[in-house]
């Protein structure tokens, strides 16, 4: 039986690369990073090309339903880390 994709962010997909890198935020904060490792954090090199290729053909009008979800779930998640980089650069701030 098919596995349905969801439209909503909620980290569970049937599409392997938004819950890759929810994994890797989750990792991330569990081992307890400082504000400067969050602040340097970017996605694993294969999640960045995956996003590339979903944008290029956003672009392009080529998106599929599912992969126009996976962007969105994207998106939802460069919003998060933005915020949380930016409370991350507050606290590196007080520091010094």
């Amino acid at each position: 039986m098919k596995q349905e994709s969801r439209n909503e962010c909620d980290g569970t997909f049937a599409f392997p690369f938004p819950q890759r890198t929810y994994d890797e935020i989750v990792d991330l904060f569990a081992r307890g990073a400082s504000p400067e490792e969050i602040v340097s954090f970017r996605p694993s090199p294969e999640t960045q090309e995956h996003v590339r290729e979903l944008l290029e053909r956003n672009s392009a009008g080529e998106l599929t339903e599912d992969e126009a979800a996976e962007l969105e779930c994207f998106g939802q998640l460069e919003h998060l880390m933005q915020l949380v980089k930016i409370r991350a650069h507050k606290y590196i701030k007080k520091k010094t």
